[in-house]
This record gives C-alpha cells, sequence and structure tokens, in this order.
C-alpha cells in the first residue's frame, strides 16, 4: 500500500549552521486589536546565532480590520521580511495553516497564533533543541516548567489533559499537551505531510502523522501561557473538542495515508 510507506528521517549533522531562517506563520481571523502587538513582539525577538525570521501572515477572511491593520504595518516596516495572504471566505485555522505552510522558505517553522496568549520572546527556548541538533520538532508545553500560567477554567484543562493522553496512547508518544498552540517544524518534513484539517483538527492531525514518520526526533520545552477568555477573543469551544476526539480516532486508527503524493512517489523511485 503507498499510503503505508514509512519515509526516514535524515538528521541535520550541523543545524546551528544550516538554521538560516526560520518562517514565522500567523494565522489570523478577527485580531485587529492584537495583531500589530504581536507582530511588534516577533520584529523585537533576536533569535539565537542570528537566525533570519520570515513572516507570514495568513487572514481567513476578517471580519473586522485586521486586513487594513496588516497592510499599514507592512507599509510601515518594509525593511521586514512579511509575506501576507488572504482568504476571500474564511476557511479556519487549520486552512491558514496548510497555506503558511507551502510559503515558508526557513529551513524550520514555528506557528504563532495572532493574539497574546503565547510570548515570541520564547522563540528561543522553542529553538534550543534545534540548533544543539537533538530535534526536528519541538513543542512547547503549557503544562511543564516555571513560566507564568494565567490560571483559568478548570474543565478545559482536563479536557486538553485528556486529549494529550488519547493522542499519546495512538501515536506512542509521551506528550504532556498536544493541543499547544507552539509547535516548530523542520520545514522540509512537514511539507510532505498529507494534511486535511481545517479548523483545531490540525493538532491532533499533525500530532498523529508526525509520529508516523521513522527516526522522527520530537521534543518538549516548558512555555509560559497568557490565556484569554472567550469575552476576550477566544474562539476553541466544546465542538472543536469534539471533532478533536474524532480526529485522533479517525488518523490515530482509521487512516493510514499521511504523506503527500509527490512524497509517496519520491520514495518509491528510491526504493
Amino acid at each position: 500500500m503507498h499510503d503505508t510507506l514509512n519515509i526516514t528521517i535524515p538528521p541535520k549533522v550541523s543545524p546551528w549552521k544550516e538554521l538560516k531562517t526560520l518562517s514565522i506563520i500567523i494565522p489570523a481571523y478577527n485580531e485587529e486589536n492584537t495583531i500589530t502587538q504581536i507582530l511588534d513582539k516577533i520584529r523585537a525577538v533576536l533569535l539565537i546565532h542570528d537566525i533570519e525570521k520570515e513572516i507570514i501572515i495568513v487572514n481567513d477572511c476578517s471580519k473586522d480590520n485586521t486586513e487594513q491593520v496588516i497592510l499599514e504595518y507592512i507599509n510601515t516596516y518594509k525593511e521586514n521580511r512579511i509575506k501576507y495572504l488572504a482568504f476571500p471566505a474564511n476557511k479556519g485555522k487549520g486552512a491558514a495553516i496548510h497555506a503558511g505552510i507551502l510559503q515558508a522558505t526557513g529551513e524550520y517553522l514555528i506557528i504563532q497564533d495572532a493574539d497574546l496568549e503565547y510570548d515570541p520572546f520564547e522563540y528561543n527556548v522553542l529553538l534550543k533543541p534545534i540548533v544543539h541538533g537533538f530535534a526536528d520538532v519541538v513543542y512547547g508545553s503549557r503544562f511543564m516548567g516555571g513560566s507564568p500560567h494565567r490560571i483559568m477554567f478548570f474543565w478545559h484543562t482536563m479536557g486538553n489533559r485528556i486529549l494529550t493522553f488519547f493522542a499519546n496512547m495512538f501515536a506512542n508518544l509521551n506528550l504532556t499537551d498536544m493541543e499547544t498552540g507552539y509547535k516548530v517544524f523542520r520545514t522540509d518534513i512537514i511539507q510532505q505531510i498529507y494534511l486535511q484539517e481545517k479548523r483545531f483538527g490540525f493538532e491532533p492531525e499533525v500530532t498523529l502523522k508526525m509520529a508516523r514518520l521513522k527516526d522522527i526526533r520530537i521534543y518538549e520545552v516548558g512555555i509560559s501561557y497568557y490565556g484569554r477568555t472567550y469575552r476576550e477573543g477566544k474562539k476553541i469551544n466544546w465542538k472543536d473538542g469534539v471533532r478533536t476526539v474524532w480526529c485522533i480516532i479517525k488518523y490515530g486508527m482509521l487512516t493510514s495515508r499521511y504523506l503527500k503524493q509527490e512524497a509517496i512517489t519520491t520514495v518509491n523511485k528510491i526504493s
């Protein structure tokens, strides 16, 4: 079966030398109040080993003034590498991330929400296992370490832990925070992954499909978390939790394909 082929991930011998650019993918939907602040923070971050930043903003057909704010920002800071994509219709966070992944040219990429829940000043914490040559993928865990965490919903936290438990069970991993928004991937690897989920199902899908790659090296580091309430703009709800359960079952048990067709073809030619 083509869709059960397994590819071996060659390790980066000297990632601190090869990692020239980090692509930062920002899916944005109705974020006119925070997008400027998050872009200011990203601009202010100095990455270790003089790694450059490529910012990719994907506007998921926002209904507020997000687009106008972004375009004014790009015009003001022309010296920055900022790509801007705009969907003509709302497609979901996962779809925006897919579009950003296709546009990424950096050796590694990170997902950055357009709100202020995740702190760009922790990019270097996430990059540390990569530049030291240990990791292909790094997850930022909100449940590890001593960094600041806003105390919020008990059942939301329990839901995250339960979903992570079931994802770990199917993926044979021991993550503490599968649903985290901070994930760093080797670009050449994730661009081969066949991704389907258009909304928040991206998180379990990418986790379960990454876990199928032979010799993939996944790390976790503790990060801070400045959560928002629903009144402050939080978008995920219980329906997304139900969808996540379905995605864990689907990609953990029912679906074997995890590579794009061109990646499968390449593996066939090599073998």
